[in-house]
């Protein structure tokens, strides 16, 4: 125990008085004070809010010394910025020509140029200098025929003979037409190997698919190039299908279906000209008919819209089927009654400048009739036929200039006159909108313009009092053919075309492997199952 200058030590059975000296007593002392002095600093520094609430006590001194300290905060976050300026490399030395040279030989690009890559290293005695580059014995590529281009010029591009092009062509006519090979069908093309470079390379083959159903090969066999045919099977049931209307309506219903985007639009538009869409009843069932081809390759091709209607009660209300009658696609009815066509379409695109009836000529300078309507239109601005008929005229015709007349069903006749270009041919038929001609000046014409005369028995009328409609009615034969073709396609089951295409396999198709027949083994027990 310590007390004072004096220490007892108490032991195993003895004990002994200890002097400390007083100087030692006196820094023991100094140390306990300073250690009680460090313990009360820091517990009064700790008791200092240095980060108080700076929307408190305003003005206070608490509050100053918030605002010192965030003070403080801010001038060290700005001294520790970071300095986002660029950083300075050093410039690397311009190469010798002699380290370019080696670089260069070293790059890829040359290769993709046909040149080689490396070091260049002198020729030894072994290096026999050849008196011509050799040339590859054979040539495979793929053409792809594009949009306006012609067979023959593919070959021709590709390295075949004018010649062995034409041969080629001539082939493939008499299997099936080349205007008839789509834009897009890739032609694969073998180039043999050729005597001269100044001779072009001889062809050993050619394939491609002609058609949708028949793939061609014209191959060289002992000499010669001999065509060969490879039919592909085609199941070319229409696909059908059939719902109910539903709340939704028909568009989203035949969608679900799974339907086409184009045969729907296409479907209400027949429809609607039938018929208000707004009137038919959720339960009323829709019944589309497509054009759809399947490939035994896999392929499948889903052409127009074929078939439209609409049953109320089990019953057909509308039935709708594309047919053509004397080169024109129209809509008809089952009963074989056509499509409506409405008023006149106008023959150009412009305002009408002088009507029908009296007025003073602006050449001859007195009273006379004006007996059509004035168009005005720019020079050479195409002239459209008002509606379907046949071109009685064509040729100059007086004071009319270079004029047409078409005749058209009814009695009834159009003319357009001042025309600075004609376009069609006495005789020839014309459609509703084709171009019959063009806009100008000749005859007794102050300006381009034109003049457009309606005739009724051969007398003429008002063009702006007459409207016609035609509508194509069907009889005799037709009308059989017409009935036999609708009643073929709504007899086809609803989701017929989708059904597995039954594909017979060939003498030389037939599997080599042991796998392979007892797969195509269990895949027959499984369609027969």
């Amino acid at each position: 125990m310590l007390d004072g200058k004096e220490t007892r030590l108490a032991g195993q059975g003895w004990d002994m008085d200890v002097s400390l000296p007083e100087a030692m007593t006196k820094s023991m002392h100094q140390k306990s004070e300073q250690r009680a002095s460090g313990a009360g600093w820091t517990r009064r520094l700790a008791e200092v809010d240095f980060v108080p609430d700076l929307g408190q006590d305003i003005g206070s001194v608490r509050w100053f010394r918030g605002l010192g300290t965030l003070t403080a905060l801010s001038i060290a976050a700005l001294a520790l910025l970071p300095d986002y300026g660029p950083i300075y490399a050093v410039n690397p030395s311009m190469p010798t020509e002699a380290e370019f040279e080696e670089a260069r030989a070293q790059m890829l690009m040359p290769i993709g140029y046909g040149s080689d890559s490396g070091k260049r290293m002198a020729a030894t005695d072994a290096v026999v200098a050849l008196a011509d580059s050799p040339e590859r014995p054979r040539i495979e590529l793929t053409a792809t025929l594009g949009r306006g281009d012609s067979f023959a010029r593919l070959l021709q591009r590709s390295g075949v003979s004018s010649s062995e092009a034409a041969n080629v062509v001539n082939m493939v006519s008499g299997a099936t037409a080349v205007s008839a090979i789509e834009p897009g069908t890739p032609i694969d093309i073998v180039l043999g190997t050729r005597p001269t470079k100044n001779q072009p390379r001889p062809l050993e083959s050619v394939a491609f698919r002609a058609r949708f159903d028949l793939n061609l090969e014209v191959n060289r066999e002992g000499g010669s190039l001999t065509l060969r045919k490879k039919p592909i099977n085609v199941d070319n049931t229409p696909l059908r299908i059939r719902g109910t209307v539903g709340i939704e309506g028909i568009a989203r219903s035949a969608q679900a279906a799974g339907a086409p985007a184009r045969a729907i639009q296409d479907y209400l538009k027949i429809i609607s000209g039938r018929t208000s869409l707004s009137s038919l009843r959720p339960t009323d069932q829709f019944d589309i008919i497509i054009d759809y081809k399947r490939a035994e390759t896999g392929e499948v091709k889903v052409g127009e819209l074929l078939y439209a209607g609409v049953d109320r009660g089990g019953k057909s209300h509308i039935q709708m089927l594309k047919w053509t009658l004397g080169g024109n696609t129209q809509w008809f009815e089952a009963s074989g009654v056509g499509e409506s066509k409405g008023a006149l379409s106008r023959p150009v695109n412009g305002p009408v400048t002088s009507g029908f009836g009296s007025r003073r000529h602006p050449i001859l300078g007195y009273m006379r009739m004006h007996a059509g309507l004035d168009f005005k239109a720019g020079y050479g601005q195409p002239i459209f036929a008002v509606t379907e008929g046949v071109v009685a005229f064509a040729g100059r015709n007086g004071g009319y200039g270079n004029f047409v007349r078409l005749s058209h069903s009814g009695g009834l006749a159009t003319g357009y006159a001042h025309m600075s270009r004609i376009a069609v041919r006495p005789g020839s038929r014309v459609r509703r909108g084709q171009i019959i001609g063009y806009v100008g000046s000749t005859g007794l014409s102050t300006g381009p313009h034109l003049h457009y005369e309606l005739y009724r028995n051969g007398r003429t009328v008002n063009p702006m009092s007459v409207t016609f409609t035609q509508r194509a009615q069907l009889s005799g034969a037709d009308l059989t053919r017409f009935r036999g073709k609708l009643q073929n396609l709504t007899s086809v089951t609803p989701g017929a075309a989708l059904t597995p295409l039954q594909t017979a396999t060939k003498k030389d198709e037939a599997p080599k492997r042991e796998i392979d027949r007892l797969i195509l083994r269990e895949s027959r027990i499984q369609t027969d199952g």
